[in-house]
């Protein structure tokens, strides 16, 4: 297939390539190392808003393969953080579990419930399938609450720094490269997922699920995998948010942030796993960058004081901005500012043979 700058793949090795040409390789290496290099020049501020970043990440990958791509909605995203979270803080609470037991606790809790949830898919599809995944949020966090008042946790589950080879993360920046690593495991995990079977099966579901079945597309087993692929990622998620923060509380997990999930996967590009990773950065970066804004531009006290609020109306409006302009999100802007670079200084120029 031709890209625009006229470049063509010979076969199917190309075909299969994660990067095409030599300035995407090189391009995506300068960028790890920049990653690498980060954290021994940042402050601890910025470090922390990059494992925010990493963190989100994972949840935005998982909700994307589910939404984006199968074109199954789910609401009961920030249910499934708080299922991988209380997992963690009650095992290592009432069991002293290390992380290598809490963590495939969680993907195990994870892909429990993802099945089980998963089911109404089987009948429901829209807006009554997306009421149905709600009902995993509230249950969650009824399940939650119970165990924090019944055991006496009224403000919250605390858990100390996982130990990993016999050293304590208690450091921002070693959770830095713990948490990159698991970010980049999860982007490969997701883009070599994409290009198997059981991609093309839920880019199809998402096209048109009768002209699925009809070419031979187990429509239901694929629903499920979708919802127990995506809901094990996600609770691993809520894993790595309880040991990161040391702490489990309800109030954490509020249906808030599971609009938050669905709006990377909105402002970043549905269908797209590189949207998946601008939506998470940009939502995560959002509420800073309106602090940063409020506290230094010479607004009255009465304003500055309601930064909370400010947050919440700039983070409606940029959806509803984005919903309206730019359909395709940060990552088709991205891809017509490429285009433009590619096809330069030539922007007439005819793609593809189209006349």
């Amino acid at each position: 297939m031709p890209h625009a700058s006229g470049y063509f793949r010979t076969s199917y090795n190309d075909d299969l390539a994660l990067l095409d040409t030599r300035t995407q390789k090189v391009s995506c290496a300068l960028f790890l190392l920049c990653l690498v290099a980060l954290p021994f020049f940042a402050k601890p501020l910025l470090i922390d808003i990059a494992n925010q970043v990493f963190l989100a990440a994972v949840g935005a990958l998982a909700l994307m393969l589910l939404t984006g791509f199968a074109g199954l909605v789910s609401l009961g995203h920030a249910g499934l953080l708080a299922a991988g979270a209380f997992t963690t803080g009650i095992l290592f609470r009432e069991l002293a579990a290390p992380i290598w037991v809490t963590l495939p606790a969680s993907a195990c809790t994870g892909a429990i419930l993802g099945f089980v949830f998963g089911l109404p898919s089987l009948r429901l599809r829209g807006l009554y399938l997306a009421v149905s995944t709600l009902g995993l949020h509230f249950i969650v966090v009824y399940v939650g609450g119970e165990y924090e008042t019944r055991r006496g946790f009224s403000t919250g589950i605390t858990l100390d720094p996982p130990q990993l080879f016999g050293f304590a993360l208690a450091d921002g920046r070693a959770w830095y490269f713990l948490l990159l690593a698991i970010a980049v495991a999860a982007t490969l995990f997701s883009l070599n997922l994409l290009r198997s079977k059981t991609g093309r099966a839920w880019r199809a579901l998402r096209a048109n699920e009768t002209v699925a079945e009809a070419l031979g597309v187990h429509v239901s087993s694929y629903k499920l995998i979708a919802f127990v692929i995506s809901s094990t990622m996600t609770s691993v998620a809520g894993c790595l948010f309880a040991y990161y923060h040391s702490f489990v509380s309800i109030e954490a997990f509020s249906l808030f942030l599971s609009i938050q999930y669905v709006a990377m996967v909105l402002i970043g590009g549905m269908g797209s796993v590189l949207g998946a990773l601008l939506g998470a950065f940009f939502v995560t970066l959002l509420p800073y960058v309106v602090e940063w804004t409020t506290a230094v531009l010479p607004l009255p006290a009465s304003i500055t004081g309601l930064v909370f609020a400010i947050n919440q109306a700039v983070f409606g409006i940029v959806m509803v901005l984005f919903l309206l302009f730019e359909p395709q999100g940060l990552v088709g802007l991205w891809r017509r500012v490429q285009n433009y670079f590619l096809l330069w200084p030539f922007r007439q120029t005819p793609l593809s043979g189209s006349k």
